[in-house]
């Protein structure tokens, strides 16, 4: 039988600003990828989010990002492999002090943003994060794009690594994200987005912006938090995924 983890950017409120549904989404999806202070969240937020995900029994995974909180973490910084690194680690270990208080076990770590798209092809960087995450805990798993250099970076650290698409963004023809700031890179459609999804698992396939199909493969499968359809498409896409026989189910 074919199965998926569904996963969800969660925690990416702070101070007065409230971002996402994150309790009802929780509900919904089986891991969770919550905002460690840098591009979103704040310590509270992190705190409150860990023990929702633990009492509704949520994988949980820190998701690091380049220090900007102004541009929510999307915006290119030039940082060394070595900065990279400790910024890794320090998120990393930020999220954890409030998943050991709580009695939890954290699961995953996914890079967000533009972290996570200079990590798709800089192989240098994608090799600080991978080692950031082996040297606080390598039973951790790494989500990380397909046939990408963080996914093989993280093989190379020996870390176990987990395929990620995604539901609301559109592909180019080399397999990377259509960047955001170009025309249709969000898939704002509930049925197109599930039937994106369902070509990828049924058929190890994706259809690019420019109507190419490239091979994709998927153990976890994303929807962004901050989409206003978000919840909406959580709910259906999971039960358009167990009508059709695909078993939804948590990495750890």
């Amino acid at each position: 039988m074919l199965s998926i983890d569904l996963n969800c950017d969660l925690g990416e409120s702070f101070g007065a600003y409230t971002i996402g549904n994150d309790e009802a989404i929780l509900d919904v999806i089986t891991s969770a990828n919550i905002a460690c202070g840098y591009h979103a969240g704040d310590p509270h937020v992190m705190h409150e989010t860990v023990k929702l995900a633990i009492e509704k029994g949520i994988g949980i995974g820190a998701h690091p990002s380049f220090p900007d909180l102004n541009g929510f973490g999307r915006r290119m910084m030039d940082l060394k492999p070595s900065e990279i690194y400790e910024i890794t680690l320090y998120q990393i270990g930020a999220l954890q002090a409030f998943v050991h208080a709580e009695g939890g076990t954290l699961q995953h770590v996914k890079p967000h943003g533009a972290l996570y798209n200079i990590a798709e092809k800089d192989a240098e960087r994608a090799d600080a994060i991978a080692k950031a995450i082996h040297d606080f805990d390598s039973k951790l798993i790494l989500f990380a794009p397909y046939q990408s250099a963080l996914l093989k970076a993280g093989k190379k650290y020996t870390l176990r690594v987990a395929a990620e698409v995604f539901a609301d963004r559109t592909y180019q023809p080399d397999g990377t994200l259509t960047p955001r700031k170009q025309k249709n890179a969000v898939i704002t459609d509930i049925t197109a987005s599930i039937q994106q999804v369902k070509m990828m698992m049924t058929d190890q396939q994706v259809r690019s912006a420019d109507g190419h199909y490239i091979p994709i493969e998927a153990d976890t499968v994303c929807v962004h938090g901050d989409n206003a359809h978000a919840l909406a498409l959580a709910k259906q896409l999971r039960t358009e995924l167990t009508s059709a026989g695909i078993r939804i189910r948590n990495l750890g």
